[in-house]
């Protein structure tokens, strides 16, 4: 009797005993297989992801984005000048003021401290400008060499600092305090709202010239680039062979920049734009070659130019290296030009007074009025409060002038052909 209820016990636990050892197996091998299949899905994975994947971290970079396509752009402004400049660079900057850009003025070392800290105090202390905050001087001034590369380097300096402190913008303009608007802001910023931000104004061509053999085969040093004393450059006895590795382009110091070249120009995530730099480093006028080799070397932005400098500039006969100074005599064909810029003038040339009046509507001290600002006068207490919404626009003659110039370079036949050729 005993020894039946031992085998009656014995069986009662046998049985889930081989039941838990099977289920057990079962779900072994189920997870060896799971295992086993997942990890063949993740080696595909990574084989695909690998395979995919740039070679390169520098490929994974991106540009920023800007403002969509029919929006009101802003604008950054670099106005640069040199001693005695300081009285131009402020009229300049108050003819191209608008609240929605931004804006960086710079007076080389060469000027004297009274004077750049006259304009450090002009910008601190002018009430527009110290309530919207969109002006900004580069106290740490640099020395800048006329046809030297300090001038690129200088650019640069300007562009990086609008990036740091101007927050979104869409194109970047470069000019000096010889330089004068020839249409107000609103007209400017409404043409420009259909067009393309990724656009570069740029005059440039591959077909150097005498500039081979006077440019690119001499080496000059910039003294300005170790000295704190300006002096003009100087060429060293050996020379040096055409680039094989990027082909050289030439064209106008004058440019108006969308913000992902300018993006590009400063990161330099393919080293093109430092490689390029190195070389004009040692190039004679090298703001005249830097930014149009690098765009047209640069596969990402080669097919993005417009070949114009949006300026009106009266050269000299053959080399065109040397501008007159603009007289009433020019007006006429400065306004048929449809540019929206000119250069070059004089300080205190009359023809900015006939340019205030009859094209901008602007008092010799006041702003360009707009809608955002209708009352251009200098002594009222605070102008700021009367600053209406920035992106109401009043556009006038000069929006379609200017519409006739880019409309006519955007459509002509040769517009493919002339970018980077």
């Amino acid at each position: 009797m005993e020894t039946n209820n031992k085998q009656h016990k014995k069986k009662k636990w046998f049985a889930p005993l081989i039941f838990s050892l099977l289920l057990t197996t079962f779900l072994i091998l189920l997870s060896i297989f799971i295992s086993s299949d997942s990890s063949s899905l993740l080696y595909l994975s990574r084989s695909t992801t690998t395979k995919n994947s740039p070679h390169f971290v520098e490929s994974k970079l991106r540009v920023s984005s800007t403002s969509p396509i029919n929006s009101v752009p802003r604008i950054a402004y670099l106005i640069s000048g040199s001693v005695g400049d300081g009285e131009s660079l402020k009229r300049t900057l108050k003819a191209l003021y608008h609240p929605r850009n931004q804006y960086a003025v710079h007076l080389d070392l060469e000027a004297s401290p009274h004077e750049r800290l006259d304009l450090a105090n002009f910008v601190r202390n002018e009430p527009l400008f110290a309530e919207l905050r969109n002006v900004r001087m580069i106290v740490k001034a640099n020395l800048v060499t006329y046809r030297g590369p300090t001038m690129v380097t200088n650019t640069l300096h300007a562009a990086a600092l609008l990036f740091k402190e101007a927050g979104n913008w869409d194109w970047f303009i470069n000019l000096s305090a010889s330089d004068y608007p020839l249409l107000t802001q609103d007209d400017l910023l409404h043409t420009l709202s259909s067009i393309p931000r990724h656009l570069n104004f740029i005059e440039h061509t591959s077909d150097i010239g005498w500039k081979e053999d006077q440019r690119a085969k001499p080496v000059i040093i910039d003294p300005a680039l170790y000295s704190v004393n300006k002096s003009d450059v100087f060429w060293v006895t050996e020379r040096r062979s055409v680039p094989t590795a990027y082909k050289l382009f030439t064209g106008s110091a004058w440019m108006m920049l969308s913000r992902q070249f300018v993006e590009y120009i400063l990161w330099g995530w393919d080293n093109l734009p430092r490689i390029v730099l190195m070389y004009y480093a040692n190039f004679l006028s090298s703001p005249e070659g830097y930014f149009h080799t690098v765009i047209c070397n640069a596969e990402e932005f080669r097919n993005t130019t417009v070949n114009h400098d949006l300026h009106f500039i009266s050269w000299d006969n053959p080399p065109k290296q040397h501008p007159h100074f603009l007289t009433a005599e020019h007006y006429q064909s400065m306004v048929e030009s449809n540019a929206p810029f000119g250069r070059k003038f004089g300080r205190n040339e009359p023809l900015l007074d006939k340019i205030d009046s009859e094209l901008l509507g602007r008092n010799v001290h006041g702003y360009v009025p707009g809608t955002w600002f209708s009352r251009a006068n200098p002594n009222i207490t605070k102008p700021y409060s009367f600053i209406r919404n920035i992106t109401e626009l009043k556009p006038g003659p000069g929006a379609e002038r200017l519409k006739r110039l880019i409309n006519g370079l955007l459509s002509a036949e040769d517009f493919k052909k002339n970018q980077c050729s």
